[in-house]
Protein backbone atom coordinates (compact mmCIF):
# COMPACT_ATOMS: atom_id res chain seq x y z
CA UNK A 1 0.00 0.00 0.00
CA UNK A 2 1.52 3.31 -1.13
CA UNK A 3 -1.32 5.81 -0.69
CA UNK A 4 0.71 8.16 1.50
CA UNK A 5 2.94 9.03 -1.45
CA UNK A 6 0.15 10.24 -3.73
CA UNK A 7 0.06 14.00 -4.42
CA UNK A 8 -3.30 15.72 -4.01
CA UNK A 9 -3.93 16.62 -7.65
CA UNK A 10 -2.46 17.26 -11.06
CA UNK A 11 -1.24 20.68 -9.90
CA UNK A 12 1.35 18.80 -7.88
CA UNK A 13 2.71 17.44 -11.16
CA UNK A 14 1.08 14.02 -10.95
CA UNK A 15 -2.12 12.60 -12.45
CA UNK A 16 -3.22 9.53 -10.54
CA UNK A 17 -3.30 6.31 -12.57
CA UNK A 18 -5.64 3.32 -12.55
CA UNK A 19 -3.43 1.17 -10.31
CA UNK A 20 -3.02 3.93 -7.74
CA UNK A 21 -6.76 4.68 -7.80
CA UNK A 22 -7.66 1.04 -7.22
CA UNK A 23 -5.20 0.86 -4.33
CA UNK A 24 -6.85 3.91 -2.78
CA UNK A 25 -10.32 2.43 -3.15
CA UNK A 26 -9.33 -0.94 -1.70
CA UNK A 27 -6.81 0.03 0.96
CA UNK A 28 -7.00 3.67 2.02
CA UNK A 29 -8.89 4.48 5.18
CA UNK A 30 -11.98 6.68 4.90
CA UNK A 31 -10.49 9.58 6.87
CA UNK A 32 -7.36 9.92 4.74
CA UNK A 33 -9.34 9.74 1.51
CA UNK A 34 -11.72 12.38 2.77
CA UNK A 35 -8.88 14.70 3.71
CA UNK A 36 -7.24 14.26 0.31
CA UNK A 37 -10.49 14.91 -1.58
CA UNK A 38 -11.34 17.88 0.63
CA UNK A 39 -7.98 19.53 -0.07
CA UNK A 40 -8.56 19.15 -3.80
CA UNK A 41 -12.08 20.53 -3.48
CA UNK A 42 -10.84 23.59 -1.56
CA UNK A 43 -8.08 24.20 -4.11
CA UNK A 44 -10.63 24.10 -6.91
CA UNK A 45 -13.27 26.10 -5.04
CA UNK A 46 -11.53 28.37 -2.52
CA UNK A 47 -14.52 30.71 -2.25
CA UNK A 48 -16.09 28.48 0.47
CA UNK A 49 -19.46 28.13 -1.28
CA UNK A 50 -21.71 25.18 -2.04
CA UNK A 51 -24.03 25.49 -5.01
CA UNK A 52 -27.42 24.09 -5.96
CA UNK A 53 -29.96 24.52 -8.75
CA UNK A 54 -33.73 24.84 -8.42
CA UNK A 55 -35.09 22.26 -10.84
CA UNK A 56 -37.75 19.71 -11.58
CA UNK A 57 -37.59 16.20 -12.98
CA UNK A 58 -40.46 15.59 -15.40
CA UNK A 59 -40.71 11.95 -16.43
CA UNK A 60 -42.67 12.26 -19.67
CA UNK A 61 -43.18 8.50 -20.05
CA UNK A 62 -42.54 5.35 -18.04
CA UNK A 63 -42.92 3.01 -21.02
CA UNK A 64 -39.54 1.46 -21.71
CA UNK A 65 -38.26 -1.34 -23.92
CA UNK A 66 -34.93 -1.52 -22.10
CA UNK A 67 -36.36 -3.16 -18.96
CA UNK A 68 -33.19 -2.73 -16.91
CA UNK A 69 -32.97 -5.15 -13.98
CA UNK A 70 -32.04 -2.34 -11.56
CA UNK A 71 -35.01 -0.11 -12.47
CA UNK A 72 -38.31 -0.01 -10.57
CA UNK A 73 -39.75 2.84 -12.66
CA UNK A 74 -40.28 1.33 -16.11
CA UNK A 75 -43.54 -0.20 -17.37
CA UNK A 76 -44.42 -2.28 -20.41
CA UNK A 77 -46.62 -0.57 -22.96
CA UNK A 78 -49.77 -2.48 -22.02
CA UNK A 79 -49.45 -2.04 -18.24
CA UNK A 80 -52.35 -0.42 -16.40
CA UNK A 81 -50.11 2.32 -15.03
CA UNK A 82 -48.11 2.96 -18.21
CA UNK A 83 -48.29 6.56 -19.40
CA UNK A 84 -47.15 9.30 -21.73
CA UNK A 85 -47.79 12.72 -20.23
CA UNK A 86 -50.00 15.10 -22.18
CA UNK A 87 -48.35 18.37 -23.17
CA UNK A 88 -50.62 20.40 -20.92
CA UNK A 89 -49.56 18.27 -17.96
CA UNK A 90 -45.92 18.94 -18.79
CA UNK A 91 -46.51 22.69 -19.20
CA UNK A 92 -48.33 22.85 -15.87
CA UNK A 93 -45.37 21.19 -14.16
CA UNK A 94 -42.93 23.66 -15.76
CA UNK A 95 -45.12 26.61 -14.81
CA UNK A 96 -44.99 25.46 -11.19
CA UNK A 97 -41.19 25.21 -11.45
CA UNK A 98 -40.98 28.80 -12.73
CA UNK A 99 -43.26 29.95 -9.89
CA UNK A 100 -40.76 28.44 -7.44
CA UNK A 101 -37.87 30.39 -8.99
CA UNK A 102 -36.56 27.37 -10.88
CA UNK A 103 -34.18 27.54 -13.82
CA UNK A 104 -33.63 23.91 -14.88
CA UNK A 105 -35.97 21.38 -16.46
CA UNK A 106 -34.80 17.77 -16.47
CA UNK A 107 -37.01 15.68 -18.75
CA UNK A 108 -36.24 11.98 -18.81
CA UNK A 109 -38.31 8.91 -19.48
CA UNK A 110 -38.28 5.36 -20.72
CA UNK A 111 -37.11 4.22 -24.13
CA UNK A 112 -40.57 4.36 -25.65
CA UNK A 113 -40.59 3.00 -29.23
CA UNK A 114 -43.64 5.06 -30.16
CA UNK A 115 -41.97 8.43 -29.50
CA UNK A 116 -40.14 9.76 -32.54
CA UNK A 117 -38.26 12.97 -33.26
CA UNK A 118 -41.42 14.94 -34.09
CA UNK A 119 -42.83 14.40 -30.59
CA UNK A 120 -39.76 15.98 -29.01
CA UNK A 121 -39.32 18.76 -31.58
CA UNK A 122 -42.89 20.00 -31.12
CA UNK A 123 -42.70 19.68 -27.34
CA UNK A 124 -39.32 21.40 -26.99
CA UNK A 125 -40.26 24.27 -29.31
CA UNK A 126 -43.37 24.99 -27.30
CA UNK A 127 -41.47 24.76 -24.00
CA UNK A 128 -38.93 27.28 -25.29
CA UNK A 129 -41.70 29.60 -26.50
CA UNK A 130 -43.66 29.43 -23.22
CA UNK A 131 -40.74 29.33 -20.80
CA UNK A 132 -37.75 31.08 -22.44
CA UNK A 133 -35.77 31.41 -19.18
CA UNK A 134 -35.79 27.67 -18.44
CA UNK A 135 -32.75 25.54 -19.35
CA UNK A 136 -33.96 22.40 -21.06
CA UNK A 137 -31.47 19.91 -19.62
CA UNK A 138 -33.04 16.69 -20.85
CA UNK A 139 -32.73 13.24 -22.44
CA UNK A 140 -30.05 10.76 -21.47
CA UNK A 141 -27.74 9.41 -24.19
CA UNK A 142 -29.81 6.20 -24.29
CA UNK A 143 -32.93 8.25 -24.99
CA UNK A 144 -31.18 10.20 -27.75
CA UNK A 145 -30.11 6.94 -29.40
CA UNK A 146 -33.64 5.55 -29.00
CA UNK A 147 -35.12 8.62 -30.68
CA UNK A 148 -32.65 8.30 -33.55
CA UNK A 149 -33.48 4.60 -34.00
CA UNK A 150 -37.25 5.14 -33.81
CA UNK A 151 -37.00 7.97 -36.36
CA UNK A 152 -34.58 6.32 -38.84
CA UNK A 153 -32.10 9.15 -38.29
CA UNK A 154 -28.38 9.26 -37.64
CA UNK A 155 -27.17 10.33 -34.24
CA UNK A 156 -25.79 13.56 -35.72
CA UNK A 157 -29.12 14.39 -37.38
CA UNK A 158 -31.00 13.67 -34.17
CA UNK A 159 -28.80 15.86 -31.98
CA UNK A 160 -28.91 18.73 -34.48
CA UNK A 161 -32.70 18.62 -34.68
CA UNK A 162 -33.14 18.35 -30.91
CA UNK A 163 -30.81 21.27 -30.33
CA UNK A 164 -32.59 23.29 -32.99
CA UNK A 165 -35.91 22.61 -31.29
CA UNK A 166 -34.70 23.85 -27.89
CA UNK A 167 -32.69 21.14 -26.15
CA UNK A 168 -30.00 23.13 -24.32
CA UNK A 169 -27.90 20.49 -22.58
CA UNK A 170 -27.77 16.75 -21.90
CA UNK A 171 -27.59 15.05 -18.48
CA UNK A 172 -25.40 12.01 -17.97
CA UNK A 173 -28.10 9.53 -17.04
CA UNK A 174 -27.90 5.94 -18.16
CA UNK A 175 -24.16 5.73 -17.60
CA UNK A 176 -24.54 3.21 -14.77
CA UNK A 177 -21.07 1.64 -15.01
CA UNK A 178 -19.22 2.37 -18.25
CA UNK A 179 -18.00 -1.22 -18.58
CA UNK A 180 -19.95 -3.39 -21.00
CA UNK A 181 -19.44 -6.59 -19.01
CA UNK A 182 -21.32 -4.99 -16.12
CA UNK A 183 -23.94 -3.42 -18.38
CA UNK A 184 -24.64 -6.84 -19.93
CA UNK A 185 -25.73 -8.09 -16.51
CA UNK A 186 -27.89 -5.19 -15.35
CA UNK A 187 -29.08 -3.47 -18.56
CA UNK A 188 -28.44 -5.78 -21.53
CA UNK A 189 -30.80 -3.94 -23.90
CA UNK A 190 -29.35 -0.49 -23.22
CA UNK A 191 -26.60 1.09 -25.31
CA UNK A 192 -23.00 0.12 -24.59
CA UNK A 193 -20.54 2.50 -23.01
CA UNK A 194 -18.99 3.56 -26.34
CA UNK A 195 -22.36 4.64 -27.70
CA UNK A 196 -22.99 6.61 -24.49
CA UNK A 197 -19.63 8.28 -24.99
CA UNK A 198 -20.39 8.96 -28.65
CA UNK A 199 -23.53 10.92 -27.76
CA UNK A 200 -21.62 13.01 -25.23
CA UNK A 201 -18.75 13.83 -27.57
CA UNK A 202 -21.12 14.75 -30.41
CA UNK A 203 -23.20 16.94 -28.09
CA UNK A 204 -20.07 18.70 -26.90
CA UNK A 205 -19.02 19.31 -30.50
CA UNK A 206 -22.35 21.10 -31.00
CA UNK A 207 -21.61 23.35 -28.03
CA UNK A 208 -23.99 21.62 -25.64
CA UNK A 209 -22.98 21.30 -21.97
CA UNK A 210 -23.33 17.83 -20.44
CA UNK A 211 -22.84 16.01 -17.14
CA UNK A 212 -21.62 12.51 -16.28
CA UNK A 213 -22.98 10.10 -13.68
CA UNK A 214 -22.18 6.73 -12.15
CA UNK A 215 -24.58 4.31 -10.47
CA UNK A 216 -22.61 1.90 -8.30
CA UNK A 217 -23.38 -0.77 -5.74
CA UNK A 218 -25.13 -3.30 -7.99
CA UNK A 219 -22.89 -5.97 -9.55
CA UNK A 220 -19.71 -4.14 -10.44
CA UNK A 221 -16.25 -4.81 -9.01
CA UNK A 222 -13.94 -2.14 -7.59
CA UNK A 223 -11.95 -2.36 -10.82
CA UNK A 224 -15.08 -1.42 -12.76
CA UNK A 225 -15.64 1.69 -10.64
CA UNK A 226 -12.08 2.76 -11.32
CA UNK A 227 -12.44 2.06 -15.04
CA UNK A 228 -15.63 4.14 -15.16
CA UNK A 229 -13.88 7.12 -13.57
CA UNK A 230 -10.94 6.95 -15.96
CA UNK A 231 -13.18 6.61 -19.00
CA UNK A 232 -15.02 9.75 -17.93
CA UNK A 233 -11.72 11.56 -17.38
CA UNK A 234 -10.42 10.42 -20.78
CA UNK A 235 -13.64 11.48 -22.53
CA UNK A 236 -13.33 14.93 -21.00
CA UNK A 237 -9.75 15.15 -22.24
CA UNK A 238 -10.96 14.10 -25.71
CA UNK A 239 -13.40 17.00 -25.96
CA UNK A 240 -16.42 16.20 -23.78
CA UNK A 241 -18.25 19.05 -22.04
CA UNK A 242 -18.90 17.58 -18.59
CA UNK A 243 -19.61 20.40 -16.14
CA UNK A 244 -20.11 18.01 -13.22
CA UNK A 245 -19.87 14.40 -12.12
CA UNK A 246 -22.58 12.76 -10.01
CA UNK A 247 -21.97 9.35 -8.41
CA UNK A 248 -25.01 7.74 -6.77
CA UNK A 249 -25.83 4.41 -5.23
CA UNK A 250 -28.05 1.68 -6.66
CA UNK A 251 -31.41 1.46 -4.87
CA UNK A 252 -32.63 -2.17 -4.79
CA UNK A 253 -36.24 -1.69 -3.66
CA UNK A 254 -38.93 -3.05 -6.02
CA UNK A 255 -36.34 -4.06 -8.63
CA UNK A 256 -35.77 -7.34 -10.44
CA UNK A 257 -32.07 -7.20 -9.56
CA UNK A 258 -32.66 -6.90 -5.81
CA UNK A 259 -29.73 -7.14 -3.43
CA UNK A 260 -28.55 -4.38 -1.12
CA UNK A 261 -27.34 -0.84 -1.60
CA UNK A 262 -23.81 0.39 -0.97
CA UNK A 263 -23.10 1.56 2.58
CA UNK A 264 -22.51 5.15 3.57
CA UNK A 265 -18.80 4.46 3.97
CA UNK A 266 -18.64 2.98 0.47
CA UNK A 267 -20.47 5.99 -0.93
CA UNK A 268 -18.08 8.45 0.69
CA UNK A 269 -15.01 6.51 -0.50
CA UNK A 270 -16.24 6.46 -4.09
CA UNK A 271 -17.17 10.14 -3.89
CA UNK A 272 -13.71 11.02 -2.58
CA UNK A 273 -12.02 8.90 -5.24
CA UNK A 274 -14.09 10.65 -7.89
CA UNK A 275 -12.73 14.01 -6.78
CA UNK A 276 -9.17 12.66 -6.72
CA UNK A 277 -9.33 11.08 -10.19
CA UNK A 278 -11.44 13.61 -12.10
CA UNK A 279 -8.96 16.45 -12.16
CA UNK A 280 -10.47 17.88 -15.37
CA UNK A 281 -14.11 18.08 -14.22
CA UNK A 282 -14.76 21.17 -12.10
CA UNK A 283 -17.78 20.15 -10.04
CA UNK A 284 -18.72 17.10 -7.98
CA UNK A 285 -22.31 16.65 -6.82
CA UNK A 286 -23.43 14.97 -3.61
CA UNK A 287 -26.46 12.72 -4.11
CA UNK A 288 -28.85 13.74 -1.34
CA UNK A 289 -31.63 12.03 -3.34
CA UNK A 290 -30.17 8.60 -2.55
CA UNK A 291 -28.19 9.41 0.60
CA UNK A 292 -30.39 11.89 2.48
CA UNK A 293 -29.53 15.31 3.81
CA UNK A 294 -27.19 14.33 6.64
CA UNK A 295 -24.97 12.18 4.45
CA UNK A 296 -24.99 14.87 1.77
CA UNK A 297 -23.72 17.32 4.38
CA UNK A 298 -20.87 14.95 5.25
CA UNK A 299 -20.14 14.59 1.51
CA UNK A 300 -19.19 18.29 1.42
CA UNK A 301 -16.01 17.26 3.29
CA UNK A 302 -15.32 14.34 0.91
CA UNK A 303 -14.89 16.31 -2.30
CA UNK A 304 -18.38 17.49 -3.20
CA UNK A 305 -18.96 21.20 -3.84
CA UNK A 306 -22.52 21.00 -5.14
CA UNK A 307 -25.81 19.52 -3.95
CA UNK A 308 -27.43 19.21 -7.37
CA UNK A 309 -31.09 20.15 -7.65
CA UNK A 310 -33.87 20.80 -5.19
CA UNK A 311 -35.95 18.47 -7.40
CA UNK A 312 -39.47 19.75 -7.08
CA UNK A 313 -40.41 16.33 -8.43
CA UNK A 314 -38.54 13.00 -8.65
CA UNK A 315 -40.07 9.65 -9.58
CA UNK A 316 -37.37 7.22 -10.74
CA UNK A 317 -35.42 6.77 -7.50
CA UNK A 318 -38.67 7.09 -5.54
CA UNK A 319 -40.05 4.06 -7.41
CA UNK A 320 -37.30 2.01 -5.72
CA UNK A 321 -38.56 3.12 -2.31
CA UNK A 322 -36.02 5.92 -1.74
CA UNK A 323 -37.97 9.14 -1.23
CA UNK A 324 -35.82 11.82 0.40
CA UNK A 325 -37.16 15.34 -0.14
CA UNK A 326 -35.53 18.72 0.43
CA UNK A 327 -36.85 22.24 -0.01
CA UNK A 328 -34.67 25.15 -1.05
CA UNK A 329 -34.68 26.52 2.50
CA UNK A 330 -33.70 23.12 3.91
CA UNK A 331 -30.85 22.91 1.42
CA UNK A 332 -29.60 26.37 2.36
CA UNK A 333 -29.75 25.45 6.06
CA UNK A 334 -27.84 22.22 5.38
CA UNK A 335 -25.09 24.12 3.55
CA UNK A 336 -24.84 26.77 6.26
CA UNK A 337 -24.75 24.08 8.93
CA UNK A 338 -21.61 22.67 7.29
CA UNK A 339 -19.95 26.09 7.42
CA UNK A 340 -20.33 27.07 3.75
CA UNK A 341 -22.14 29.88 1.96
CA UNK A 342 -25.04 28.71 -0.20
CA UNK A 343 -25.43 29.92 -3.78
CA UNK A 344 -28.15 29.16 -6.29
CA UNK A 345 -26.76 28.43 -9.75
CA UNK A 346 -27.92 27.68 -13.26
CA UNK A 347 -27.29 24.40 -15.08
CA UNK A 348 -23.98 25.81 -16.35
CA UNK A 349 -22.93 26.99 -12.87
CA UNK A 350 -23.62 30.69 -13.32
CA UNK A 351 -24.51 32.11 -9.89
CA UNK A 352 -27.96 33.69 -9.80
CA UNK A 353 -28.39 34.26 -6.07
CA UNK A 354 -26.24 34.20 -2.96
CA UNK A 355 -27.38 33.40 0.58
CA UNK A 356 -24.94 34.84 3.17
CA UNK A 357 -24.08 32.91 6.32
Amino acid sequence: MIVSTYPDNAAAGHCIGREEALDLLLNADLHSMGMKADRIRRNLHPENVVSFVVDRNVNYTNICDSRCAFCAFYRDKGADDAYVLRREEIFAKIAELVAHGGTQLLMQGGLNPDLKIGFFEELFREIKARFPTIQNHSLSPAEVVSIATNSDLTLDETLLRLKGAGLDSIPGGGAEILVDEVRAGISPKKIGWRRWADVMLKAAALGMPTTATMMFGSREKPEDIVEHLFRVRELQAAGASFTAFIPWTYQPGNTELGGTSASGVEYLKVLALSRIVLDNIPNLQASWVTQGGKMAQVALFFGANDLGGTMLEENVVAAAGCSFRMSRDEMIALIRGAGFRAVQRTTTYRIVREFPL
